[in-house]
């Protein structure tokens, strides 16, 4: 998942950054409003974290124009501030959370799992499809409690990705974007999507069919839990 971290103070961002890339988070900085502003018009994230106290900007006013280009990022201020009006009016904006600094990075993470699986209509972080279960939190899919082996990181982050979009059909495009950083251009996309994809149901055909992985012709690929 693609996160924009919005943080003036360059030792917590780069401690943000370093533990989200190591969690499997796509991650982008910014150190000033002006340049968030820029990013948050043109490109699209699953997360933003935006400091209030940014040097040139307004972090209330970064918060309205994500949620105008961003409509469907989660946002999370961080605040140093102790005033409980500025946090009101951050979750009055739209902000789906906030943290006070000093936090812990393991708390951020756990608000960020949290707010997905609900986001998502997700009550825990184990789901289960037919005898496959996908743990969320582990990275992890297992077959009636056995361990699947050989499941990469990218192909588990393909999985998780169509299972909070479950029923939903995404395209090629938009599993690179949100999975890789990055478009796929129109002669690369169906070796670069299709061949993961590929992979993943060989792996899982070895316990058993995995039906409700479907390929929608000509649009791309959707999770369906009503197999």
């Amino acid at each position: 998942m693609n996160v924009l971290i919005v943080e003036d103070e360059k030792a917590l961002t780069t401690e943000m950054e370093l533990f989200l890339r190591s969690n499997n988070y796509l991650c982008e900085t910014c150190y000033n409003g002006a340049t968030a502003s820029e990013k948050i018009a043109t490109n699209l994230y699953d997360f933003i974290l935006i400091d209030l106290g940014l040097p040139d900007y307004e972090g209330l006013d970064l918060l309205k124009e994500a949620k105008k280009h961003n409509p469907e990022a989660t946002c999370i201020i961080l605040t140093a501030r102790a005033a409980v009006d500025d946090r009101i009016k951050g979750l009055d904006l739209g902000a789906d959370d906030y943290l006070a600094k000093p936090f812990s990075l393991l708390e951020l993470q756990s608000r960020m799992q949290a707010i997905t699986r609900r986001k998502y209509g997700l009550k825990n972080a184990i789901v289960a499809l037919g005898n496959f279960n996908i743990d969320l939190t582990n990275r992890s899919i297992s077959f009636k409690d056995v361990p699947i082996s050989g499941i990469t990181k990218k192909e588990f982050d393909l999985v998780a990705y169509m299972l909070l979009h479950k029923n939903r059909t995404l395209t090629r495009s938009q599993l690179s974007e949100h999975i890789w950083g990055s478009l796929v251009n129109d002669d690369y996309d169906s070796n670069y999507i299709d061949a993961h994809i590929k992979n993943i149901r060989k792996k899982l055909n070895a316990f058993d069919t995995p039906d409700w992985l479907e390929t929608v012709r000509g649009l791309g690929y959707r999770i369906n839990i009503n197999s």
